[in-house]
């Protein structure tokens, strides 16, 4: 089964414990697979050096490599028209949408509030660990 994941999540995982780093083990763990494009990946980086320069004792890297190591990367399928009160979200859909994930794991107001677009369940980290368990 695929997923993609948030930035937010993604972030949260690599830098904090919490119910985004057991979602993490739940997909390293090869139950589920995560989905990336470039676009993700660039905005993974990005994002994840920035918050290093706040947070130097946290190395990001493993997860990025493992990432880069580990998911399939797909060409963003296209949406038609917008879906996502924020375009920087799009994204996320487009991978969901290439790689038919089941899920899109974020804690993103934006995302969440779109439900089941294309039939892919947004949902929150919490809310995939509890699905997670019973599947």
């Amino acid at each position: 089964m695929t997923v993609v994941i948030d930035t937010n999540v993604f972030l949260a995982a690599a830098f904090w414990r919490g119910a985004a780093r057991k979602c993490w083990a739940v997909c390293a763990g090869r139950r589920y697979r995560i989905a990336v494009t470039t676009e993700i990946l660039d905005e993974y980086r990005r994002k994840a050096t920035l918050l290093a320069k706040r947070y130097p004792k946290i190395n990001p890297e493993p997860f990025l490599r493992w990432i880069e190591n580990e998911c399939p990367q797909f060409s963003p399928s296209p949406l038609g028209k917008r879906r996502s009160r924020d375009a920087s979200d799009e994204m996320f859909l487009a991978a969901a949408l290439a790689s038919r994930a089941k899920y899109v794991i974020t804690r993103d107001p934006d995302l969440l509030v779109l439900g089941k677009p294309f039939g892919i369940s947004i949902v929150t980290d919490e809310a995939f660990l509890k699905l997670a368990r019973t599947s």
